[in-house]
């Protein structure tokens, strides 16, 4: 029974050395001294501000992409123990002892290190000799740019090496296909691509350029199996579903939990709350939560509230009137009505607030029971502290003379009656009589006798001159103008008046209320905002001393100066390997040229390589030359300050097809054996220059030795690179 312990239990293994040897050279080019410089490495003055904010667990908003990559870069300042406390205010400043440096920079260094076996792995599933995938690493391993961008708390890193794990990822799940079809370590490659490719685009909105061509390489394999006669109707139906569960559904699944993450991790209230709406801002802890919560959810004639402008850009502002009145005639000769001025106001005071009235009755507090305001219902807006009326009428705006005045109205027994009816409507309303809610509602405010619809104009034109504090211009802009979140409002903070007299209604308009109501927005509602926030939220674009256009990337004709010691010579560039960037143009020119002529030649009938060769040829193309593409070309399209590190997704895919050429060249260009013993010579040559300008510019990619102004100087191989030399 016990048999089977006579003999020792023995385990094989098939190691690939290859694969071993350039995952330790990765390693170490990437790690070695990650620590140094221990200071501000420039983008680290950037996205180390969203690190300390995941720290402390404080809500904020970036304009360049979903959360993702900044949750991994914050994962790397758990694991080292960061507390979040440092300035990150100016690039070259000193990291202070309670940042784990060599913490927060480790899944970048791992992210690169591992870039460069994915190459080698890639170009075997691509059916090419482990010669040329080998070669296809060690240009990854030796690009000076890529080792830069790696050793860094930045992202371009982690997106490539996701990026290369979904290509290498659909590469094996294509190449079991044939054999394997719905095996296990089918849907593992398959999975792992959907995976990948939506951790690409969660670091990065550029990971969508990468996914959108693995989607149009499964929609054409899947084209090809359709006319596959050996394949079943319901086999066809089975691949057609699990690619679009693997590549399709579950990206999009990961794709949202890393929002669920990032909003689940962010809950306190932060800098960038004045952007979302209310009710986001009353889901957050502290900040407006404080102010509003338990506030009454249904507003009420009687009810006091405050009005924010829903737009909320460039800043916030809320419904504001003062007992100032309009100028008699402005500095352009032309007259107002003299009312009381209403303004938008970027600050929250006393003067935001208004009371909600019922216009058949003189009560301005809130009966009992309440009676809610529906859709379609006429109120007068009162404003709290002078107790005038909301108004507009048919004179012009100060700024806006095409748009009416709006005011509160003051009675001078003149020809002008009041005219202060609104009308209610709930842009976001579910149905004809939904009730108005503190915070969730967003509403217009229609005048009845003109059909105007409250508007802050100022976010359009200048703010108010000296007469109108420099406030914010409100108007009301003829409904046949069209829609604009300007004319939205929702009511923000919110009591229920309780006080008739005026003395006592003022104290009650400066006191905080507490009432036992929730307003918690659904995840989906919460992710729907800030995705939209993401997308349209733009910062102004300013010309940076490094910034470039997307044609000085590809003979790199621009560097980027990452860091300067503060007394010594020792800096750090995002410089490229000139002789990789130059064989990279060169072989993507002849992959063209050779795609070309074959292709004619093909049309005539004349077949110069085998027809395998030939499709290995255009596989090869379709993912390297068209990653190329799809991760360069859209800058073109882009009005954002681009850098040169935009363009190194690209150049990944740019470097990997170097020795694809080389090996076309040499099994089907070079026939015979001198030809190939040449040539042969002359890739040895060549890659002992690849090795020779890495080592040449390793001291600006690692940051030291330090370099002597004499040395610097020889480093600047074009006038147009900045090299930094100190003045004597």
């Amino acid at each position: 029974m016990l048999g089977f312990l006579k003999n020792p239990v023995v385990i094989t293994a098939e190691i690939n050395m290859n694969l071993m040897a350039l995952i330790v050279m990765g390693l170490i080019s990437r790690l070695w001294g990650l620590s140094y410089p221990r200071a501000v490495v420039f983008d680290e003055v950037y996205y180390g501000q969203f690190v300390s904010l995941y720290m402390k667990r404080i809500f904020f908003v970036d304009d360049s992409g979903p959360p993702f990559g900044h949750m991994l870069l914050a994962l790397g300042g758990y694991l080292g123990g960061f507390d979040g406390n440092f300035l990150w205010n100016r690039i070259g400043a000193e990291y202070s002892m309670n940042v784990p440096v060599w913490s927060l920079r480790l899944l970048p260094a791992l992210a690169g290190a591992l870039c460069v076996p994915l190459a080698y792995q890639i170009l075997v599933e691509l059916r090419f000799s482990h010669c040329a995938a080998l070669g296809a690493a060690l240009l990854i391993l030796l690009e000076n740019s890529l080792i830069t961008q790696s050793r860094f708390m930045l992202l371009e890193s982690i997106l490539i090496f996701f990026i290369l794990l979904a290509v290498l990822s659909y590469l094996k799940f294509y190449n079991l296909q044939r054999h394997s079809s719905f095996s296990g370590s089918w849907w593992f490659w398959l999975l792992l691509t959907g995976v990948a490719c939506s951790c690409a685009v969660g670091v990065k909105y550029m990971g969508l350029f990468t996914y959108m061509l693995l989607l149009a390489v499964a929609g054409l394999h899947f084209w090809h199996m359709i006319g596959d006669q050996n394949l079943s109707n319901v086999s066809l139906m089975c691949h057609f579903l699990a690619r679009g569960l693997a590549l399709i559904i579950i990206p999009v699944a990961i794709y949202l939990s890393f929002f669920y993450v990032h909003l689940t991790l962010l809950y306190r209230s932060g800098p960038h709350d004045q952007i979302m709406t209310s009710a986001f801002q009353a889901s957050l802890e502290g900040g407006l939560a404080r102010i509003t919560q338990g506030q009454p959810l249904e507003v009420a004639y009687g009810s006091q509230i405050t009005l924010r402008n829903v737009l909320g850009k460039p800043i916030q502002c809320w419904l504001h009137s003062h007992k100032n009145t309009y100028p008699i005639r402005y500095e352009n000769g032309r007259g107002s009505s003299h009312q009381q001025q209403v303004t938008c106001y970027p600050f929250k005071d006393v003067n935001n607030w208004w009371i909600v009235k019922d216009p058949g009755m003189q009560q301005l507090v809130v009966s009992n029971p309440p009676r809610p305001v529906r859709h379609g219902h006429i109120v007068q807006l009162v404003h709290g502290i002078t107790t005038r009326y909301l108004n507009t009428h048919d004179v012009a705006a100060p700024l806006s003379p095409h748009s009416q005045e709006v005011s509160c109205y003051i009675d001078y027994n003149i020809s002008m009656p009041a005219q202060n009816l609104w009308r209610v409507e709930i842009v976001n309303r579910e149905s004809d009589t939904d009730v108005w809610k503190t915070i969730l509602s967003e509403v217009r405010f229609v005048h009845v006798n003109t059909s105007a619809v409250l508007k802050a104009s100022g976010f359009i034109g200048a703010s108010l001159p000296e007469w109108g504090y420099r406030q914010l211009e409100v108007v009301g802009e003829k409904m046949s103008k069209g829609y604009h979140q300007s004319m939205v409002w929702n009511v923000e903070e919110h009591r229920y008046g309780k006080s008739q007299e005026q003395k006592e209604r003022e104290v009650e308009l400066h006191s905080p209320t507490q009432m036992d109501i929730s307003k918690n927005l659904s995840f989906m509602a919460k992710f729907t905002e800030l995705q939209w926030k993401i997308l349209t939220l733009k910062n102004e674009d300013t010309e940076h001393k490094y910034s470039s256009s997307a044609l000085d990337w590809i003979t790199m004709d621009t560097n980027i100066a990452y860091w300067l010691h503060p007394t010594s010579g020792a800096q750090i560039h995002l410089l490229g390997n000139v002789a990789t960037w130059t064989s990279a143009n060169v072989a993507a020119l002849v992959y063209m040229c050779l795609s070309l002529w074959y292709l004619i030649r093909r049309r005539r009938k004349i077949y110069d390589i085998p027809e395998d060769a030939w499709q290995l040829w255009v596989s090869a193309g379709g993912i390297c030359v068209g990653g190329w593409a799809v991760n360069y070309l859209p800058f073109f399209l882009m009005e954002k300050t681009l850098f040169l590190y935009h363009y190194l997704p690209a150049l990944a895919f740019q470097i990997l097809l170097i020795p694809i050429v080389l090996q076309h060249l040499s099994d089907h260009l070079c026939r015979s054996l001198l030809l190939k013993s040449m040539f042969s010579a002359l890739i040895i040559a060549w890659f002992s220059s690849v090795y020779l300008v890495y080592c040449t510019f390793s001291p600006v990619t690692y940051g030291e030795p330090s370099l002597s102004v004499t040395e610097l100087k020889d480093l600047r191989w074009k006038d147009s690179w900045n090299i930094l030399i100190r003045k004597q």
